[in-house]
């Protein structure tokens, strides 16, 4: 017999493989496929609960991710199995905060991620009351005795006056909203670095504000800074309207 939505654990617990095609060129899965499977690991827990898109579609209200902080010592490599845990940790009126927890085929913990969330009108692309949401039902899916002992994401400034690069939004960057994939951004930011800085160096720690939302064929410049020594930020924004869509810092350590 199938659970009942209100008889599931809080926490949602999903176990996962890494295609071979999701890799890099060290066999490691890519940060843009890894937030990819957190991303639908969140959907899969909402789902299951009550308050996934497809049931919230049809009040004509969707999600949107806000911001992410992911955070990890490894990664796991191609074929090899790993699991993700994800949690409510917060809900407000206007955001609701969720957490993820990585671990490798052995069952040790590898990674988290924090994530922000806001629920936004379909047609009128403005932010809902979660509160008022169904009867604020989410609320009873908070979980706050599991730690995610990461730091959330943090105020994000660029100092760059040119762009490091220009792109224009193209057929597979478009998601099913009609708008640029909340993953495709971060493909974009992380291909601003070398392969060479890739061989020496590897991500230990990503985060990512999502500000505005892009359109085909939109041109995007993005602008890259230095803020210390492996520490960089980006920002991407409009090249026809100077609007800031995205913002996002990189830690990286020298590989061993």
């Amino acid at each position: 017999m199938a659970h009942m939505s209100n008889e599931l654990p809080k926490i949602g617990t999903y176990h996962l493989t890494v295609d071979p095609f999701n890799v890099d060129f060290t066999g490691h899965l890519t940060i843009g496929m890894l937030g990819n499977q957190l991303l639908n690991c969140a959907g899969f827990h909402a789902n299951e609960r009550g308050f996934g898109i497809s049931r919230l579609n049809e009040e004509d209200y969707t999600w949107v991710l806000s911001r992410m902080a992911i955070e990890f010592d490894d990664l796991p490599m191609e074929y090899q199995h790993f699991t993700v845990n994800t949690w409510i940790e917060s809900v407000m009126r206007l955001f609701t905060g969720r957490n993820f927890e990585i671990q490798d085929q052995l069952g040790r913990t590898i990674g988290h991620a924090k994530t922000m969330w806001a629920m936004i009108n379909v047609q009128t692309r403005k932010p809902a009351d979660l509160l008022s949401i169904g009867d604020g039902g989410i609320v009873k899916w908070i979980h706050t005795e599991k730690e995610c002992p990461i730091d959330g994401p943090s105020r994000i400034k660029v100092a760059a006056d040119q762009p490091s690069d220009t792109i224009r939004v193209k057929y597979s960057d478009i998601d099913i909203n009609g708008h640029l994939n909340s993953v495709r951004y971060i493909e974009h930011i992380l291909n601003l670095f070398d392969l060479s800085y890739y061989k020496s160096h590897c991500i230990r720690r990503f985060e990512i504000a999502y500000i505005a939302e892009c359109l085909f064929d939109d041109e995007l410049a993005l602008y890259q800074s230095c803020d210390d020594g492996d520490t960089f930020s980006v920002e991407i924004r409009k090249t026809a309207s100077n609007e800031v869509v995205c913002r996002s810092k990189i830690w990286f350590k020298e590989r061993i």
